[in-house]
């Protein structure tokens, strides 16, 4: 089985920083796009940033010149480093990739649970 685990989420003040990864774990031949989208209460999922295997980054016009994002695809691990933190930035974040488990050898979506980001003084 295929696991996306989040971490880094929490309380931090408008203006703060914070650092998601998201490890991916299981049977897996290969990650192609990761991504992490943020839904904020009331509102839709939206994406915020994606990564290709070869590194091409998007941004979401929010998130461009504070957030940026990487992998380390030796260790099959997504981050976002957010700086200059907004109150509007307060969400759940969820990892996203699309990649080949070993069961089923075809490319998937996989989702993970999400983690909290909540800025506020």
């Amino acid at each position: 089985q295929v696991q996306l685990v989040e971490s880094g989420g929490g309380l931090v003040q408008p203006g703060g920083s914070l650092r998601l990864s998201c490890a991916a774990s299981g049977r897996i031949f290969s990650i192609s796009d990761m991504g992490w989208y943020r839904q904020a209460p009331g509102k839709e999922r939206e994406l915020v940033a994606s990564i290709t295997s070869g590194r091409t980054t998007k941004y979401a016009g929010s998130a461009k010149g504070r957030f940026t994002i990487s992998r380390d695809n030796s260790k099959n691990t997504l981050y976002l480093q957010m700086n200059s933190l907004k109150p509007e930035d307060t969400a759940v974040y969820y990892c996203h990739a699309n990649l080949i488990p070993t069961t089923t050898w075809k490319a998937m979506d996989y989702w993970g649970k999400g983690t909290m980001v909540t800025v506020s003084a």
